[in-house]
């Protein structure tokens, strides 16, 4: 049988208007078949992404179900968002991952005169948390004298992207090679009242941990609340009192690298530490551990804590790399044993500190699931607040033992990450990412609270 084909110039359309007709009208049938196949997403999710004070944000959601492996809700899951303190997820995947179960103290080697010091970067040396100081009491009762090198640092104080401003407050501490009394001071202004044969006596008493042979000068006017202050480039404070009875402040110290240390540690040694260009080849390297590695990750979590994220990185670059630096310690894990984050990030620092950081919520699900896989949700469970705990303090009292979650916090920006065990036992991975709020943050979590609790009765 044949069929003749007759010309078919009389058409308005040319060969190539026809095939673009066709294949737009593909497109539109494949769509429409595709939308069919989508579930219409919950009430209380359209109602969450249409609270008010989400209004003018911009708000990233990623749900995902990790019995069944699949996505059940998104909403630009794919997008970057200022990550704030999640970017502590990827630091503390780095910590479990290379750090063991004990953090290194410090490095050393013995010569016939002389013990060699090399720093790793360990943040619990002399630091109030720990009350066991392994470090301190084999350099005290070291029998030689003690020459250390600052060799293997190659990063900077502060963290791109930080805010310039924030160097005296307490949540933005130096980095450094060797930290001491996780490089702060904290300064305490004590009021005593005595009353002696029917007078009043007042006295102001400031003291520091560790005292400090740096300068220090009172200004006239008092404060409302106790206050110190210096400059950016110089340990040499300015302390204004107040009529407070007692109060404590906690401000950073200017590291410049070994210098700040080795300024403090005499007092308390009770000996000195000679800086030395390198350690002499051929003397043989041992290492001192400190503390359990969870007794750091878990604080790390907990309560947010910058000054042991930044360094978490440090340690790990100089075990894995040989030396301190942060950006080439991630940009080998970018490219190794993170290689598969579904959007590439552009990760900058160990705290969220910074906002040139950019990952998405689907960056976050990946990573939490690749944690859980590889160290097991107990561990997770442990070192992630769970609800009342932590940062989480106030939230999600319900869902105590439940969810497991990483805050994140910056000006209009605000982040969850975590783990959601539902009503029907399903095990959630969750990332809630809002930037641009102009709201309150806690309006934010509040919003971010009820949405959670409404997925965990849902699922």
């Amino acid at each position: 049988m044949f069929f003749l084909l007759k010309p078919v110039s009389f058409y308005p359309f040319r060969a190539s208007q026809l095939w673009l007709l066709l294949l737009a009208t593909g497109f539109f049938f494949t769509s429409c078949s595709a939308q069919k196949q989508l579930p219409a997403a919950p009430a209380f999710f359209t109602q969450f992404l249409a609270d008010t004070v989400l209004q003018h944000a911009f708000t990233g959601v990623a749900v995902y179900d990790a019995t069944a492996r699949k996505y059940l809700l998104q909403h630009n899951s794919d997008k970057y968002f200022v990550p704030a303190s999640n970017t502590k997820i990827p630091t503390l995947y780095a910590g479990l991952k290379y750090l063991g179960t004990q953090l290194p103290g410090l490095l050393y080697a013995r010569s016939a005169d002389t013990l060699y010091l090399a720093p790793t970067g360990d943040p619990s040396f002399l630091h109030p948390d720990y009350s066991q100081q392994p470090v301190f009491d084999f350099l005290r009762t070291a029998g030689l004298p003690l020459a250390i090198s600052n060799v293997n640092w190659k990063s900077n104080a502060l963290g791109f992207g930080w805010a310039w401003d924030d160097f005296q407050s307490a949540y933005m501490a130096e980095r450094s090679p060797f930290p001491v009394y996780g490089n702060v001071v904290t300064w305490t202004q004590e009021r005593i009242v005595e009353t002696r044969e029917g007078q009043t006596d007042t006295s102001t008493l400031i003291y520091t941990q560790p005292e400090i042979n740096w300068p220090v000068l009172f200004a006239e006017e008092r404060s409302r609340s106790f206050d110190v202050n210096r400059p950016r480039t110089e340990n040499r404070y300015t302390i204004r009192n107040s009529a407070e009875t007692r109060r404590s402040v906690q401000v950073p110290f200017v590291t410049n690298g070994l210098q700040g240390a080795l300024e403090l540690l005499p007092d308390t040694l009770q000996k000195n530490l000679q800086v030395v260009a390198d350690i002499p080849a051929g003397l043989k390297m041992e290492i001192l551990f400190s503390q359990p590695s969870d007794s750091l990750f878990r604080p790390l979590m907990h309560r947010s804590d910058n000054f042991f994220a930044e360094q978490t990185l440090l340690m790990v670059s100089r075990q894995l790399l040989g030396f301190m630096d942060e950006q080439r310690l991630i940009d080998t894990l970018l490219k190794s044993d993170l290689k598969g984050f579904p959007q590439p990030p552009k990760w900058v620092d160990g705290s969220g500190l910074s906002r040139y950081n950019l990952f998405t919520p689907e960056d976050f699900v990946w990573l939490l699931e690749k944690m859980k896989d590889e160290f097991g949700l107990e561990r997770m469970q442990l070192l992630f607040p769970t609800g009342n705990t932590g940062t989480l303090r106030n939230y999600y009292i319900p869902e105590k033992g439940l969810l497991f979650a990483k805050t994140g916090t910056l000006s209009s920006h605000v982040a969850l990450s975590g783990y959601l065990v539902t009503s029907k036992n399903r095990l959630l991975i969750f990332s809630v990412l809002v930037n641009n709020h102009y709201t309150s943050a806690t309006a934010i979590r509040r919003s971010v609270e009820r949405f959670l609790q409404q997925v965990r009765k849902a699922y």
